[in-house]
């Protein structure tokens, strides 16, 4: 009998990508095990009832023994707390992975954690999701066409990027290599920025005297826009937080070109009105996003 690609896979933080991620293997059979870890016992338990986990432990420390592969799917702000409670507890051939949006805040909580980057961590970021959240929420299909980027390390062991690549494309998933400062300006961009558009439009409306009204009329392009304004907002705080220099950069450069589209309106400039809309139509026609 083939044996599996991965023997025990250890998920800690058991939601909508953890989950869907350890659902994705077992359908293509590469697990033999999967035990979930974190801090939500009711999550935990509807994992090992959907059939998400195998078996479950609160105590990550317990949750890591003899796991081959350890997937960190926990809020970035938690990363360093859950580095330094299992570093310890991991097997010596254990490959380390997470799926943080930003790479930057993460390795630097293992290199602090280990005082050296271990050769079999090998980070990662899956370009998936919906603004659900949960085990529930979870589905084996959830990385199917979507892109996986890897940012392996200098010190990364190939033998651990190949297994963790391997991992992923059985999920479906295009897996690319990136570098961890690239991979960060360019999700502040098309992932990081957009959430802080949403979520501050929302909450702008949601403040004014009349926002029962606005809501009620709101059509398709409001809903579509302000979807991801439903996200986990711990989960968007901790990106927002990790990942500051490079938000900031692409929040000066859509404000300024905000306050140009202001001054347009400001001027009736029809002409220069007119040709922003033009530009971002072709941009977007010549997209490919679905």
């Amino acid at each position: 009998m083939t044996q599996p690609l991965i023997r025990r896979l250890c998920v800690i933080g058991v939601g909508l990508i953890g989950g869907s991620l350890a659902r994705a293997l077992k359908q293509a059979g590469e697990v033999g095990e999967v035990v979930g870890s974190g801090r939500n016992e009711d999550n935990l338990q509807a994992a090992v009832r959907l059939g998400v986990v195998d078996r479950y432990d609160i105590d990550a420390t317990r949750a890591v023994v003899d796991a081959d592969v350890v997937m960190l799917a926990v809020p970035l702000g938690a990363m360093a707390t859950v580095l330094r409670d299992i570093a310890p507890y991991l097997s010596p051939d254990a490959v380390l992975t997470d799926a943080g949006s930003a790479k930057g805040s993460v390795v630097a909580d293992v290199k602090r954690v280990y005082g050296v980057i271990p050769p079999n961590f090998v980070p990662g970021h899956p370009i998936a999701g919906t603004e659900r959240s949960g085990v529930e929420a979870s589905f084996a299909t959830l990385f199917q066409h979507r892109r996986v980027i890897l940012t392996p390390l200098a010190e990364t062991a190939a033998d651990a990027h190949r297994l963790i690549r391997r991992m992923w494309e059985l999920t479906g998933a295009e897996v690319v290599d990136m570098g961890v400062r690239h991979h960060d300006a360019v999700l502040a961009a098309t992932s990081h920025l957009p959430h802080m558009l949403a979520y501050t439009l929302v909450d702008t409306l949601a403040r004014l005297d009349d926002r029962a009204e606005i809501f009620r009329y709101a059509a398709g392009g409001f809903r579509d826009f302000t979807r991801i304004a439903s996200s986990d907002p711990r989960m968007w705080h901790d990106i927002c937080v990790a990942n500051r220099e490079q938000l900031l950069e692409m929040i000066a450069l859509f404000s300024a070109d905000l306050s140009r589209l202001a001054e347009a309106i400001r001027n009736d400039d029809r002409e220069a009105i007119l040709a922003i809309f033009q530009r971002a139509k072709r941009a977007r026609d010549n997209l490919y996003l679905d």
